[in-house]
């Protein structure tokens, strides 16, 4: 039988031509399902606007309650000061989880209980803290971090009545949401249904960047008490610019108040901050939120200084009050604090002296070098 040769015949693979001037093919999104036109359309302009969004580069801006972080906590002395004696003892038992025990004496103060205990347990994801005061006093605290971008936030607080003080609760729930350019939150305290309404207190802000420098947004609180009266609003809009070393923050309130800060740093171990506070509540029909009728304005300088082992902050306002805060470390876990402050419109002087003590055992100290300290959503 004779064999028939069969001759291979080439295969031609087409081939596309590219037009250079055609802009590239993302691969790494998959195209979009066929849909209808109308939803097609609101797709494509969304995502092309997320994409014109993240080539600006915008950085999340905070919060509006801390907008002015850096002057107000960092620099001043509003949250630090304090008269009297005062002797801490805090120990720590593991960096992962954070457990952490303090007890705290005081005397000769009016502001500070005797004796105060304080316990705190966090992870990556939960803060559960918890303070108890020798006068009664109960504060408590449960924050959560349900997704990286979504927190939810609690507090308790409960005090006696006793004396002049007429006591009471308040309870504060709070749900930030962080995105990659904006921050966004919501917070209500002490909310109701028993009153035949909604009642208490609401609050939410909203800040986005709008360059990498700038950022703006809204608060509004709305509020109702009980008893049957009518509820009460208002609203403020505030700014924050980023400089190379300085930020200028402004919130302006439109029932009547300005506030303005300035924080600048001159070296790399001193900051200084200025703070201006304008109220003229009650000028163009102000309702009760902001109280009657006046005209006042403050303004606070202050300055901070970081030495080697030492932190030395000092302020003083144009209402005549003058303060200074010095926080050495005499030893690793021994630190001083001395707190003094002069009110000179009201010939008033007062003076605080604290030691703290961080008492930490062998394995804790072993920890440090081996494993990372839990962040949690404070």
């Amino acid at each position: 039988m004779a064999t028939i040769g069969l001759e291979k015949q080439p295969v031609v693979v087409p081939v596309a031509i590219v037009d250079p001037s055609l802009p590239p093919l993302d691969v790494t999104r998959p195209p979009p399902p066929p849909t209808n036109a109308i939803f097609d359309v609101v797709l494509n302009t969304y995502r092309s606007f997320q994409d014109r969004r993240d080539a600006l580069g915008l950085r999340n801006p905070g919060t509006i309650d801390q907008i002015a972080k850096e002057v107000q906590r960092d620099v001043f002395l509003t949250n630090q000061m304090f008269s009297g004696l005062r002797a801490e003892l805090n120990k720590s038992f593991s960096l992962n989880p954070i457990f952490q025990v303090s007890h705290a004496f005081a005397m000769g103060s009016q502001m500070l209980s005797p004796y105060t205990f304080l316990a705190l347990y966090g992870t990556d994801n939960i803060l559960l803290q918890g303070q108890v005061d020798s006068d009664a006093s109960f504060n408590a605290r449960f924050n959560i971090r349900l997704h990286p971008r979504f927190n939810f936030k609690s507090s308790v607080q409960i005090q006696p009545s006793s004396g002049m003080n007429p006591g009471g609760a308040q309870v504060s729930l709070e749900q930030d949401y962080v995105g990659n350019d904006f921050t966004a939150q919501l917070k209500s305290i002490n909310p109701s249904l028993l009153e035949g309404g909604l009642t208490g207190m609401f609050v939410g802000s909203y800040l986005q960047s709008v360059t990498p420098r700038l950022s703006l947004g809204l608060e509004g609180v709305w509020q109702k008490p009980g008893g049957g009266m009518g509820p009460e609003a208002a609203l403020s809009y505030a700014a924050r610019y980023k400089g190379d070393d300085w930020i200028a923050s402004a919130q302006l309130l439109t029932q009547g108040g300005l506030q303005g800060s300035y924080w600048r740093r001159l070296t790399d171990k001193v900051e200084t901050g200025v703070d201006v506070n304008l109220q003229f509540a009650g000028l163009s029909g102000a309702n009760a939120m902001m109280g009657g009728a006046r005209k006042e304005g403050t303004a606070t300088l202050g300055a901070k200084y970081e030495f080697s082992r030492s932190i030395f902050r000092a302020q003083v306002d144009s209402q005549g009050k003058i303060g200074c805060l010095l926080d050495k470390v005499i030893a690793p876990p021994v630190r001083v604090t001395f707190a003094g402050e002069m009110d000179h419109a009201k010939n008033q002087a007062k003076l605080g002296l604290a030691v703290s003590i961080e008492a930490s055992g062998e394995e804790l100290m072993e920890q440090q070098d081996s494993v990372k300290p839990a962040t949690p959503p404070f």
